[in-house]
């Protein structure tokens, strides 16, 4: 099987490895959204608008999703830069 990394920044949309280039695919949108989704809470912590506890809350939630991503990569065979697909003349995702 060849590892997801030498797919040149491409989903793997090989028949025979359908699986892997589906999971690249979901696990590179959730990375996407989770991305946003820190950005978005880095404002709002700086902004003041969270209490003490909704910031620890919080960060125990994105470091859970990361965690959790990081279990999935590794699941999958599949690397931080195997989910910054290239997009063509937009350039790479992340």
């Amino acid at each position: 099987m060849q590892p997801a990394s030498q797919t040149s920044g491409r989903i793997n949309f090989d028949p025979d490895k359908a699986e892997q280039g589906l999971a690249q695919l979901v696990l590179t949108v959730v990375e996407l959204l989770r991305q946003i989704v820190e950005r978005h809470a880095m404002r709002r912590v700086e902004g003041g608008t969270l209490t003490d506890q909704q910031i620890e809350d919080l960060g125990v939630a994105l470091m859970n999703l990361e965690g959790k991503m990081e279990e999935l990569k590794e699941v999958f065979g599949l690397d931080a830069e195997d989910l910054n697909i290239d997009l063509g003349p937009l350039g790479s995702l992340m």
